[in-house]
């Protein structure tokens, strides 16, 4: 397990150190924070929650204040259909072609960013031609994975919602009602978990496999899920060690923050600017899964292979003395 630590640390000291190029952390950042798109959290952190406080100062109770709520929301939909309609269409229809552009742009920096750490090459036009094809199975992938889990997950969320929402409505607990909700997160739980686990196989090995075999991502899939059940222990260390190492990871990165009065927090969020200062580590965790999976056997390692020295030509032989005449 720790074998991969070593190499993937000393590659990212031969990447970004030796010797330190800007130009280098620019485009290899600007690889990695394609390749990141959509997947990091970037949403501000000024929630206002409830304070328990009455906010109209009429003594109303939290479940009157819905119930009076939705029934205006209700009649104000009801009144406005006219334009909701096809704003709310027009709205839905502007998100989805966003998100399928994230997706396909994440795709493509996917094999961008991964070329750029196997050669030690900060390129993107070449990369972004190169594995075109293979990009685009991945983002056809990706998305047919979301609409599979949304087909999974939205009716069981909204039927929770529905049976909370009921029951804020009567004002009263229902046990039916929260035992249908605790029933369904049960369910939700271990299925986030199996998609979860999908997706971090996809990046971590699948996405190498393409990247070796020039395969698609489902014949990628069916190469790797043999590898995967014949060694099912050593994956499954592999994600705990994963969790481990996000946890270190995570940690380092709050320590900074405080070190620097939140100062470093708001720099990471400022778009490809923490991409780049994160580059060490979005380097190492793309080369440790690298030379985690390169230990199953030299078919599975993605670096190039030091080229042999040429074969050195036998020395000529020693020249023959000429006999010496027969005495007489």
């Amino acid at each position: 397990m720790t074998e991969a630590i070593e190499p993937a640390y000393e590659r990212v000291k031969r990447m970004l150190f030796q010797p330190f190029d800007f130009s280098k952390w620019i485009v290899i950042g600007f690889c990695a924070w394609l390749a990141g798109l959509g997947e990091s959290g970037g949403g501000s952190g000024g929630f206002n929650g409830f304070n328990g406080n009455n906010s109209n100062g009429s003594g109303a109770q939290p479940g009157e204040q819905l119930r009076h709520f939705y029934h205006q929301a209700h009649d104000y939909v009801v009144a406005g259909l006219v334009w909701i309609v096809p704003l709310a269409i027009f709205l839905v229809l502007l998100l989805l072609a966003i998100w399928l552009l994230v997706i396909w742009l994440s795709s493509r920096g996917k094999f961008m960013f991964l070329h750029c750490v196997v050669w030690d090459k900060a390129e993107v036009e070449a990369p972004w031609h190169q594995y075109a094809a293979q990009a685009n199975s991945l983002f056809r992938f990706r998305v047919s994975l979301c609409l599979l889990g949304l087909v999974l997950f939205l009716p069981l969320v909204a039927i929770v919602a529905a049976s909370i929402i009921k029951m804020v409505l009567q004002g009263e607990p229902n046990i039916a009602g929260i035992m249908l909700a605790a029933g369904l997160v049960m369910v939700m739980v271990p299925l986030a978990i199996v998609f979860a686990l999908i997706r971090k196989f996809t990046m971590d090995f699948v996405v190498p496999f393409m990247f070796l075999r020039r395969a698609t991502c489902l014949a990628a899939w069916r190469e790797f899920w043999k590898l995967l059940i014949a060694n099912l222990g050593s994956f499954t260390i592999f994600i705990l060690f994963q969790i481990v190492l996000g946890m270190a990871i995570g940690a380092i990165v709050v320590a900074a923050i405080f070190v620097t009065c939140c100062l470093a927090c708001c720099i990471l969020l400022l778009p490809f600017v923490g991409t780049v200062l994160l580059l060490p580590v979005l380097i190492f965790k793309r080369a440790y899964s690298l030379y985690y999976l390169a230990q199953f056997g030299p078919e599975y390692d993605v670096f190039p292979q030091p080229a042999a020295a040429p074969a050195m030509p036998p020395p000529p032989a020693a020249p023959i003395p000429p006999l010496a005449p027969a005495a007489l």
